[in-house]
């Protein structure tokens, strides 16, 4: 409890911290931001002591000093469809258990007052030594961002072994059938897709949505790779769903950028648009898959950085996968889309997801992946080339571009060892 408001007199505020901060301190995880419940206070008793008010639907304060978050206790009430119909009500008779009995998961419905002591309601420490994400109530249903938020969570806490209960399962597909996630606006699931990609094991994201048959309803794109097959020759573990939760994790391994953790979940699409009487080839799955990546982010809303790089990466993986068979023209191209002259740091990502996708099979997670020091090294002589030097020595500026190409072309076929 805080004893001590920032400034002004009155009786102490009954304070509470809540939620993330307790759960992981409990895991032996680095602190998340520290939440704050109030409980017995108003509006005007916040305001008061100096606090800032910035919460629109219901009170939430900053501190004065620190600028944490303070949250007046309150209940919720479902008054219409979708994660915004709801109404909430803060009056200093909620109490903490109240507060607390309207969260999600049983993990995040744990507190400590100000003295250190834990206050459980909901059996969330059980939880977390059973390493079990569990609903509280039917309540949870009612909002459909907690799908996704679960999912977040079991890809959050995938290394401590943590698993879904068998009736929130069941609740989650309740929810599918009833409707509830078509109320999702694409904003929130781009949100909470892009923290999904951001832990070290994204896949866990899209197996809960999968299982839930959520999955089908807001990536359809992603969820009809799975039972497609390709060539066991190289692809052991030959089912594409497969293959492309492998290289989702293998890009998570290599970098904790989520861009590239985008490309990898999409670069292969168009093996979802294979003509059934070709499979398990899948011959010009590359170019299938650019339009389905362009609706995908089209409907998501994804930033343009992210379809950018699953563009290109989607485009070009088949071909840096088979470098050494290449021309020196074809290489130009290959260096040319990849931007590798004047975006090295986009062509470093790409090529991050190629390596995850060529590794991302079954037998090949520990393999080499030479391509990628050998396109490093060909973009560098490449590029050494001194294009102004070549457009003042041109006799015409439309003379500029061939000239630039044939002396990068000479620079590749030496790096090539190719003349």
């Amino acid at each position: 409890m805080d004893k001590s408001g920032p400034r002004g007199s009155g009786r102490a505020l009954e304070v509470y911290l809540v939620g993330g901060a307790v759960r992981d301190r409990l895991l032996g995880l680095p602190p998340a931001d520290r939440d704050f419940v109030v409980v017995g206070a108003t509006p005007e008793d916040m305001i008061a002591r100096g606090y800032r008010r910035v919460g629109r639907d219901f009170p939430v304060f900053l501190h004065p000093q620190t600028r944490e978050e303070y949250a007046l206790a309150r209940t919720e009430r479902k008054i219409g469809p979708g994660y915004r119909g709801f109404a909430f009500h803060a009056r200093p008779q909620v109490t903490l258990e109240e507060d607390l009995g309207r969260r999600d998961l049983t993990i995040n419905a744990l507190a400590e007052d100000a003295q250190g002591n834990l206050i459980d309601y909901h059996g969330g420490r059980a939880d977390l030594e059973r390493r079990v994400l569990r609903h509280i109530s039917p309540a949870f249903a009612e909002d459909p961002v907690r799908l996704l938020r679960l999912a977040g969570y079991a890809a959050r806490y995938a290394e401590l072994g943590f698993t879904v209960a068998q009736e929130t399962m069941a609740l989650l597909r309740s929810m599918v059938d009833q409707g509830e996630v078509d109320a999702l606006v694409p904003e929130r699931v781009w949100q909470e897709l892009a923290k999904a990609l951001a832990t070290a094991r994204p896949s866990r994201f899209f197996e809960v949505l999968r299982a839930s048959g959520a999955l089908a309803r807001l990536l359809p794109e992603v969820d009809r790779l799975f039972g497609i097959p390709q060539p066991e020759q190289w692809h052991p573990e030959i089912d594409t769903g497969i293959h492309t939760m492998l290289v989702l994790d293998l890009a998570a391994r290599l970098t904790a950028d989520p861009e590239v953790a985008f490309a990898a979940l999409t670069h292969d699409l168009g093996k979802g648009a294979t003509a059934p009487e070709i499979l398990p080839s899948h011959r010009g799955h590359e170019q299938r898959g650019l339009p389905l990546i362009r609706a995908l982010c089209g409907r998501l809303k994804a930033p343009r950085r992210f379809r950018e790089l699953a563009l290109v990466v989607a485009r070009y993986h088949g071909l840096a996968h088979k470098l050494d068979e290449l021309r020196p023209g074809t290489v130009l191209d290959l260096l040319q889309g990849l931007d590798a002259f004047r975006r090295p740091e986009r062509f470093e990502q790409a090529l991050g997801a190629f390596e995850a996708d060529y590794r991302g099979r079954t037998g090949y997670q520990e393999r080499p992946y030479p391509q990628a020091a050998r396109l490093r090294r060909l973009a560098a002589a490449a590029g050494a080339v001194d294009t102004r030097a070549i457009a003042a020595a041109a006799p015409a500026p439309a003379q500029i571009p061939g000239s630039i190409r044939d002396a990068r072309l000479r620079a590749l076929q030496e790096a090539l060892g190719r003349r």
